[in-house]
């Protein structure tokens, strides 16, 4: 099966720059889409043959997820642990007979780490939202995870140790939820792969010289690493500051 993930800064800026054209070759089993930043109903998107699944932001051009895909599901869920962290659409997740498959677009910590306590927060009550999943099906955790796990996931490692998205916090929390029995397939099957970004600062010109951070990931339960046939970052697809992602993958 074929799975994609894309944070597209703005559904509908993104289906002005060539979101479709992207959609309809991929021709995917499963499209993520993470920081929508719209409402239901205020795009209308024809897929044929792909079931629709929205999760908006109570802010308005905020946020906001959403998943296409060719596959119903046994269920739906949207959102996950307290009330405290439900009102952004930020979580999706779908059950299938052999996986859940999770979207989440993971809050910024933002500059001066204003928001990094509530981030450590949410954090926590996804790692349990997604651990007790696993203990029932393997899951398929993907999405803008808003974090460089480790140095060479980044191009200037040094100068970023105390900015959002690589702070000692945030990293750790990724490595405890993947020492809790889950794989990275990005650097399962590309260890020691550099220059390897999924979002580029418009500043700069980041995205011209790849001055990037690979922060959207898929994650998968141990037991489907083995699985896993390719994870391939579209770095020349436009569109938005991300790029999307690609997972292959036997379920």
């Amino acid at each position: 099966m074929k799975f994609i993930t894309w944070n597209v800064n703005g559904l509908r800026a993104c289906v002005g720059k060539g979101f479709m054209d992207f959609f309809e070759k991929e021709n995917a089993d499963f499209f993520c889409i993470q920081e929508t930043k719209m409402q239901e109903g205020q795009l209308s998107l024809e897929l044929p043959g792909y079931f629709q699944f929205w999760h908006s932001a109570e802010k308005k051009g905020y946020s906001g997820t959403a998943v296409f895909t060719k596959h119903e599901p046994l269920s739906v869920m949207y959102d996950f642990g307290t009330d405290e962290h439900n009102s952004e659409g930020r979580v999706i997740t779908l059950e299938y007979e052999d996986f859940y498959l999770v979207n989440a677009y993971v809050p910024n910590s933002k500059r001066e780490l204003l928001r990094l306590d509530y981030r450590m927060e949410w954090e926590d009550a996804l790692r349990s939202h997604i651990i007790a999943l696993d203990e029932k099906k393997p899951v398929i955790y993907c999405g803008d995870l808003n974090v460089a796990h480790k140095e060479i996931d980044l191009k200037n490692p040094k100068t970023n140790t105390r900015n959002a998205g690589f702070t000692i916090e945030e990293r750790t929390k990724l490595t405890q939820l993947l020492e809790s029995g889950f794989t990275d397939s990005f650097r399962h099957v590309y260890p020691d792969k550099e220059g390897a970004y999924t979002w580029w600062s418009y500043m700069f010109k980041a995205r011209e010289k790849n001055a990037g951070w690979r922060i959207d990931y898929f994650i998968v339960s141990d037991r489907l690493a083995d699985c896993i046939e390719d994870c391939i970052i579209h770095s020349d697809v436009m569109g938005s500051d991300h790029c999307p992602v690609e997972l292959d993958i036997r379920t």
